[in-house]
C-alpha cells in the first residue's frame, strides 16, 4: 500500500481491504507449521507452495482492493508491510530452522528490516513521511519469489538456485535500506516530505 499520507482516507480499522490483511497475519503460522513439519529435511511442500502463493495474491488484491474502494486507511498503510515482515521474516526463520537457508543472509535481511522499522517509526514522530520506491516493491516482491522456490518440491535439491536468490534478495534489500535511510535523511535536512 501507499505510504503517502495525502492518499488516506479517514476510514478506521475495519474495511474489506484490512480485512484481508489481518487475515494473512493470522494464517502466517500455518504456513511456518506446514514448513517446519515437512516431510523432509529441506522444508519443501506443496501446501506450503499453495498457500504461500495465495498469501501472494491476497497481498496485491487488498492494495488493489483499497485504491478501488478508495478506503486506504493509516492503519491499512501500517499493517500492510506488517504483514508482508510477518510472513518472509517467519518463512526465512523456518526455512533457517531446517536447514535450507544459511543463517548470515537471513541475519542481514532481518537486520535490515528491523532497523528500518525503527527508523520509520522514528521518521514518523518527526512527521516525515517517505513514499516507498519502485525498487523497494520489487524487493518485497523478490522476497517472496525466493521463498516459494525455496518451499517448492520441484526445486528441492536445486541449492545453488535458492542460495543464489537468496543473496540476490540481500542485496535489493540492504539497496533499499541504504535509499530509505538517505531519504530520510535529505527529507529531514529540508524539512518536509519527499512528493
Amino acid at each position: 500500500m501507499a505510504e503517502n499520507q495525502a492518499g488516506y482516507s479517514a476510514a478506521g480499522l475495519i474495511t474489506p481491504a484490512n480485512l484481508i490483511t489481518i487475515a494473512r497475519i493470522i494464517a502466517s503460522p500455518i504456513l511456518f507449521i506446514m514448513i517446519l513439519n515437512a516431510d523432509n529435511n529441506g522444508g519443501t511442500s506443496w501446501a506450503a507452495f499453495i498457500l504461500g502463493g495465495i498469501f501472494g495474491v491476497s497481498d496485491a488484491v487488498d492494495g488493489r482492493l483499497a485504491r478501488a474502494t478508495d478506503s486506504v486507511t493509516k492503519a491499512g498503510a501500517f499493517l500492510d508491510p506488517l504483514a508482508d515482515k510477518v510472513v518472509v521474516l517467519g518463512c526465512m526463520f523456518s526455512l533457517l530452522s531446517v536447514g535450507r537457508f544459511h543463517w548470515l543472509p537471513v541475519f542481514l535481511i532481518v537486520f535490515r528490516e528491523l532497523w528500518i522499522s525503527i527508523y520509520r517509526f522514528w521518521l514518523a514522530r518527526k512527521s516525515v513521511v517517505i513514499p516507498a520506491t519502485e525498487l523497494a516493491k520489487w524487493k518485497t516482491f523478490f522476497q517472496g519469489m525466493t521463498l516459494m522456490v525455496a518451499v517448492m518440491p520441484t526445486f528441492e535439491n536445486v541449492d545453488w538456485l535458492v542460495t543464489l536468490l537468496l543473496w540476490g534478495a540481500v542485496l535489493m534489500t540492504l539497496i533499499t535500506g541504504w535509499q530509505y535511510v538517505w531519504s530520510g535523511y535529505r527529507t529531514s535536512a529540508t524539512g518536509s516530505s519527499l512528493p
